[in-house]
């Protein structure tokens, strides 16, 4: 049978055993949401480039097929009788009206890019849990025949006095020297 000591919900791991396993599922919990912002982020990107690629076809086709196009179109309507000038001016109007709409294309493109709405959640979810986690204090070691005891910050009772002793006098020489 199986070690029950090597259960992962056993009560008997090592403190070592716990904060390996805590380091082990905080780094898999980041790169978990760094992957899911990759993946929003590559969304909105695409969608960028789509929106890009149609701006540059829009002044692609108004800046260098109005001049060749238009000469050509304006000829084959004056064909019909009309002046020449109004047929120049239709062809240009038709050709300004067809990059205003590939305009309105990119700009429908580019206002479906949002932030990556999912990993921010995420990420607040998880700062708000780890805020709310709190480290257990260390209880005062007591002294023991000829040993200091030590404090919960790990300095002994007697370097603590000693120091105290140094803010007073410190303070009292101050306080001296400014009257």
């Amino acid at each position: 049978m199986s070690d029950p000591g090597n259960y992962a919900g056993s009560a008997d791991r090592s403190l070592g055993q716990l904060v390996a396993s805590a380091t082990a599922e905080v780094s898999a919990l980041v790169h978990d949401e760094i992957a899911l912002a990759k993946a929003e982020v590559r969304q909105d990107v695409k969608r960028g480039v789509t929106g890009s690629v149609a701006f540059i076809i829009a002044g692609v086709l108004i800046l260098f097929a109005i001049p060749v196009l238009s000469f050509g179109a304006a000829y084959w309507i004056h064909t019909t009788g009309l002046g020449l000038a109004w047929c120049f001016g239709i062809v240009g109007l038709a050709f300004i009206v067809l990059g205003v709409l590939l305009a309105l294309f990119a700009i429908a493109k580019f206002k479906k890019v949002k932030p990556p709405e999912k990993s921010i959640a995420s990420a607040k979810q998880t700062a708000a849990v780890l805020q709310g986690v709190k480290p257990h204090p260390r209880p005062a070691i007591t002294a023991r025949a000829g040993l200091p005891a030590v404090t919960a910050s790990g300095s002994t009772r007697t370097e603590k006095a000693g120091a105290e002793s140094a803010v007073k006098d410190e303070a009292s020489a101050v306080a001296r020297s400014s009257t």
